[in-house]
């Protein structure tokens, strides 16, 4: 018995002559199809069918790992044969077809032992080297999506919204200019929060006369997994949308589908305005390999489903308009079965990812040129706020960088919330100063799509405790994009990010937020810390220049409360502000600051800890404790190693986290520490609690104070201790 009924069903209806007719008969020179097209396109249908069922044989022999398919979605060749292959398309997994199709568009390609290669998880797939099953060419310019839930929408309203500014500071990106952005998803995904602020953010832009060609495609199968789609809730949410051109097609039938997909790329590329592409089609075999849909559909939904199978309608139209006989296609469907059978037992003995070291290998992007341009500037060496440096910094690296942007909330005309950003967009202009929309979600999207699309954009999040609603642009989508594509593909960018706690006068937990285990965590992501205006400056400048040459993702984690802060110990004394450093100057990663040489008590602290630090030095040297100041800067890809050196001679060590005790910091840093050897008491933490920041008076009492630093330092250095040896310099 044929363990898969659909090429039961297909032979039935091919032997019988009772395939089904499309709803609207359109004849080919109607849509634009040729009938060598045609076949072309069927071709591509039966080569994404045949994939899907040879997968699940493979699965069932250990050498296929991942069958979510494409069936009842075929429609999709449709698409892909009315767009350039230089069209940027951001896929959805159900997209098999579409690939296929558009590789015919380039000469030499091989996708069916490409796909078999990703099929069998082998180190030679050429897009993803074994790491997923993933849809994706660097020559088809596909990037890959490893996506469910629609998470890749943002980047693609961002690489729409690229395309117009490189014409507008005539450049060239990744793309050519004059592309059509695409980007797939299922109905289901229709409803998160992610698709409809793409939809949102795409529309926003639009309506104010923003360019975005764009051509986001709705591949409604009616059902997510288990749970169906009401009928009509997609046509009834998009049609008549402001800012969207909606469009609908029947993706059973390759001409409608061709004729809807031709007309969408017109509007989209003619009038630089986004389509909505509601592609109707069917889901068969299951959402995946593992899904038993007997679960929750009848015998009969099931039989029903498969009656509306798109390679039966495509026969009809082969056999109605006279381009193959029945015959032919039966032939033909078995003859490219074959095929993906031979290829697959190639693809199968190909060679597999067998250590960490090269599972990682591409986590971390290639190295590119710089891009910078070097410009003569007066540094001005005024002491100043780290506001006013990183200001003047931004100001001149806007300059240097002709393809850096910066986008964000308020960050043009206001100047951002603490005035960081003001007079740039005076000075460099709305298109690359972007006040953006309300959503954190689509800002880094913008940010992703621009820097895939060869910008380097530096986007703001206003506070930290804002970004936790988005943080998945970064995790699943920004951090994923060169590990999933072998570093083919990247997105570098610089995340600016108001946060930590201490800020006086406005706040409670979502203006002062101290959890950044959120972003330590993600793989290849970098983030620095500065504690003073200075290191603020070599910072951010390392940063522009890693995002630049080096492809990385790098967040500034910004302290608020030393935005505006000059003075350390008294008013006026102003010990916390500083010059300029100038253009040249850069901390690179796992670079440490160090006060002090004292032997006695090393402090490894950060952002405000560095600062609160300062404060209490003056009190414990009065007391005779020989005190070591060590800066950490970064605070992912820590040298543990320099650490230790730093801090290996001193008697007792303390870290001051001003994050919380869970998921901080101090928890690497003790451990790092251990591993080489330091005996355990000789180390200590001082953490925030693990709590929420509250408002008003009680803001400060669950985070590291001057006085808890003092008290602590004196609980392991009694005071007649630290005054031996002051007298006797000697040391036990």
């Amino acid at each position: 018995m044929n363990p898969f009924p659909l090429e039961e069903r297909l032979f039935e209806v091919l032997r019988d002559g009772d395939w089904p007719s499309p709803a609207q008969a359109w004849r080919l020179d109607e849509v634009g199809l040729t009938a060598p097209a045609l076949a072309e396109l069927f071709e591509s249908q039966v080569l994404s069918r045949q994939l899907d069922l040879h997968a699940r044989r493979l699965q069932a022999r250990g050498e296929a790992f991942y069958t979510i398919g494409s069936s009842g979605h075929e429609g999709n060749a449709a698409i892909a044969a009315a767009f350039r292959v230089t069209d940027p398309a951001f896929l959805h997994y159900r997209d098999a077809a579409f690939l296929l199709q558009r590789s015919k568009q380039l000469p030499g390609q091989t996708p069916i032992y490409d796909m078999l290669l990703s099929f069998a998880a082998s180190s030679a797939d050429p897009i993803s080297g074994g790491r997923h099953k993933v849809l994706g060419s660097k020559a088809l310019n596909v990037p890959p999506q490893t996506s469910t839930i629609a998470s890749h929408l943002p980047k693609a309203v961002g690489a729409a919204h690229g395309l117009g500014l490189w014409r507008r500071i005539r450049g060239t990106g990744e793309w050519p200019t004059d592309s059509v952005v695409l980007c797939s998803f299922g109905d289901a995904s229709f409803n998160h929060s992610t698709t409809q602020g793409a939809l949102n953010a795409a529309a926003w832009a639009a309506y104010q006369g923003t360019p975005m060609p764009l051509v986001m495609i709705c591949e409604d199968n009616g059902i997510g997994i288990s749970t169906p789609t009401p009928a009509g809730w997609i046509e009834q949410s998009m049609r008549g949308r402001p800012g969207f051109h909606y469009i609908s097609c029947d993706g059973l039938d390759l001409l409608d589908t061709y004729r809807a997909a031709r007309e969408a790329e017109r509007l989209a590329r003619r009038l630089k305005q986004p389509v909505f592409l509601h592609m109707h089609c069917v889901r068969l075999m299951g959402h995946a390999g593992s899904d038993a849909q007997q679960a929750y559909l009848s015998a009969k939904q099931i039989k029903a489903a498969e009656a509306r199978d798109p390679l039966l309608y495509s026969a009809g139209l082969l056999i109605r308009h006279g381009v193959l006989e029945p015959e032919t296609i039966q032939a033909l469907y078995h003859h490219i079965g074959g095929r993906v059978a031979q290829v697959a037992e190639v693809a199968i003995r190909q060679p597999k990812l067998e250590s960490a070291e090269a599972v990682m290998a591409s986590i971390v992007p290639p190295h590119r040129p710089s891009r910078r341009q070097p410009i003569e500037a007066e540094v001005d060496a005024t002491p100043a706020t780290m506001a006013r440096l990183l200001s003047q910094t931004l100001y001149r690296l806007m300059a240097e960088y002709p393809h850096l942007v910066m986008a964000g909330e308020d960050i043009g005309r206001k100047g951002g919330v603490y005035g960081v950003t003001q007079r740039l967009q005076a000075k460099y202009g709305a298109y690359r100063i972007i006040d953006t929309l309300l959503d954190e979600q689509s800002i880094l999207g913008l940010g992703i799509g621009l820097a895939q699309n060869g910008f380097v954009p530096i986007v703001e999040i206003q506070f930290l405790a804002y970004l936790h609603n988005a943080e998945d642009q970064l995790r699943g989508e920004a951090s994923t994009l060169s590990f999933f594509s072998k570093g083919q593909y990247t997105n570098p960018m610089v995340i600016r990010i108001a946060g930590l706690g201490y800020q006086k006068g406005f706040g409670g937990h979502f203006h002062n937020d101290n959890a950044i285990a959120v972003l330590r965590d993600i793989p290849g992501l970098l983030v620095a810390c500065p504690s003073n205006a200075a290191d603020a400056v070599g910072l951010l400048q390392e940063a522009v220049r890693l995002a630049d040459e080096e492809q990385r993702i790098v967040v500034m984690l910004e302290p608020i409360a030393l935005y505006h802060c000059r003075d350390l110990i008294e008013e006026g004394d102003q010990r916390w502000s500083f010059p300029d450093p100038g253009p040249e100057h850069r901390l690179l990663v796992g670079s440490l600051g160090q006060w002090g040489e004292g032997r006695d008590l090393a402090i490894l602290t950060y952002g405000n800890g560095v600062y609160l630090t300062h404060q209490a030095r003056e009190r414990l040297e009065a007391q005779g404790i020989q005190l070591r100041i060590i800066d950490l800067r970064w605070l992912t890809a820590l040298d543990h190693d320099e650490i230790h050196r730093r801090v290996g001679d001193c008697a007792q060590v303390l870290c001051v986290d001003e994050c919380r005790r869970s998921g901080s910091p101090s928890e690497e840093v003790i451990t790092g520490l251990v591993e080489r050897g330091m005996e355990s008491h000789r180390l200590h933490r001082l953490t925030a609690e693990d709590s929420f920041i509250p408002l008003g008076p009680a803001a400060t009492v669950t985070l590291p104070s001057v006085a808890a630093i003092c008290e602590r330092a004196e609980s392991l250095l009694p005071k007649q201790i630290a005054s031996e040896r002051t007298v006797t310099g000697s040391r036990t």
